[in-house]
């Protein structure tokens, strides 16, 4: 009997580029059929055919509090009620301003978007057009939205531009974007000591899940600071994975860094789409109408998705919240590495507030060639027995993993119990 799930998949090829809206979706990587969801509630997601699993995905981030939130809920039903959007200023989009320049120290000044992607090239376009320059230094392996200039794989050497990652990316646009190794403080004080006049800016995932979960080397966050800072550059986080994910006052103040401008999204919409960028006040306010970079869309600072992202902002930052978050996520961890141990699996893992990596390699590695580097076909076979026990994860092994407030002891228990049988059947 044909699931529902392959039933969908099939019928969605036919209308939809490769069955899916975004690529990762697909199961490309892992292979098999993805499973098309119907219900979420709490730490749980529903599949097509019925079947329930734990879920570690989290719509790739933003349901820190679990699917289905009932005052998440609430809020979105009762702005809903008043009008859906009017493209014009709510006294919400004021509020969740004064909540993020209010709790972030270098959030001067702020703006709302729809999406990541909307946040950090528009963040770039500021950039540039506040220092006048157009060089961009991104690093291998983090990923920052679909922008021509973000979808840039490294070049042949140091000082070599990059090249398009992406069918339709003119190999113009890459000529202003160099790529550098994760981690490496000395390309970056060599990059700086040879182009640091020609730098615009820094775009840096402080902590990355876009390979996996990497964590900054001590020292490497600072020393963009002190790079940008001496050449008169422009340093931007890009928290939109983990602003208000890996801490209360979300990467930069978890590692003690202020940059110049901040990107966030995913946690920050509460599960609807939402993005922001801001920073210091001199450069946020070279943006229309008040300068001269252009920015805008019809949809930014949607009332309803400003409501979920209230909500969540509230409670995450809560006293307390991020302690028991990352415990819980701690406590995942240290269990799978435990089980992988007594199967004999080669296997490490790691976590940073409630972002989780695993890999199928002695130690986490440091970088996108030690990334590259873990054995992808374990990864593989471990998704598809863990699918089978129940257990969602995301489906490539380049990707980072979340837990929610939603995720009970049991739930880690069952997750640490399901992946010691899953272990032992690989080690067979």
């Amino acid at each position: 009997m044909t699931s529902r799930n392959d039933q969908l998949f099939e019928q969605s090829q036919k209308c939809i580029p490769g069955g899916v809206n975004s690529p990762v979706r697909a199961f490309r990587s892992v292979g098999g059929t993805p499973r098309f969801f119907a219900k979420g509630e709490g730490s749980r997601v529903w599949d097509a055919d019925g079947k329930v699993y734990l879920d570690y995905v989290g719509s790739w981030g933003p349901l820190i509090l679990g699917h289905a939130d009932p005052d998440t809920v609430r809020a979105v039903q009762e702005t809903a009620a008043l009008g859906l959007t009017f493209g014009a200023p709510t006294a919400k989009e004021l509020e969740i301003a004064e909540f993020l320049t209010g709790w972030l120290p270098g959030l001067e000044k702020v703006r709302l978007v729809s999406s990541g992607t909307e946040a950090t090239m528009s963040a770039i376009r500021l950039a540039r057009g506040h220092t006048g320059r157009d060089l961009l230094i991104k690093f291998e392996g983090c990923y920052h939205g679909h922008a021509d200039s973000l979808l840039i794989k490294a070049g042949s050497g140091l000082l070599t531009f990059g090249s398009p990652s992406s069918a339709g990316v003119p190999a113009d646009t890459s000529k202003h974007t160099l790529v550098l190794d994760y981690n490496n403080i000395e390309q970056v004080n060599a990059v700086f000591a040879e182009r640091g006049n020609e730098i615009a800016c820094v775009i840096v995932e402080p902590v990355a899940g876009n390979m996996n979960l990497v964590k900054p080397a001590p020292g490497f966050l600072q020393c963009l600071r002190e790079n940008c800072t001496k050449h008169g550059a422009v340093l931007i986080l890009d928290e939109v994975m983990t602003g208000f994910r890996v801490g209360p006052k979300c990467a930069q103040g978890l590692y003690g860094i202020v940059p110049d401008l901040t990107t966030l999204g995913k946690v920050i919409g509460g599960g609807m789409p939402v993005g922001a960028f801001g920073g210091k006040a001199e450069i946020m306010d070279k943006l229309a109408p008040n300068g001269p970079v252009y920015q805008a869309g019809t949809l930014s600072g949607n009332p309803v998705a400003v409501a979920a992202g209230l909500v969540t902002l509230r409670k995450v930052t809560a006293p307390g919240f991020f302690d028991a978050l990352g415990a819980k996520t701690r406590r995942l961890v240290e269990g799978l590495a435990a089980a992988a141990k007594a199967a004999g699996v080669v296997f490490s893992a790691q976590s940073v507030g409630g972002m989780f990596g695993i890999y199928f390699s002695a130690k986490a590695p440091t970088g996108y060639a030690e990334v590259m580097a873990c054995d992808k076909e374990a990864f593989n076979r471990f998704y598809h027995l863990m699918l089978l026990e129940g257990v969602y994860l995301a489906p490539s092994a380049f990707e980072a993993g979340f837990v929610s407030a939603a995720h009970s002891d049991a739930d880690i228990d069952a997750t640490i119990a399901a992946a010691r049988r899953c272990f032992v059947k690989l080690a067979g």
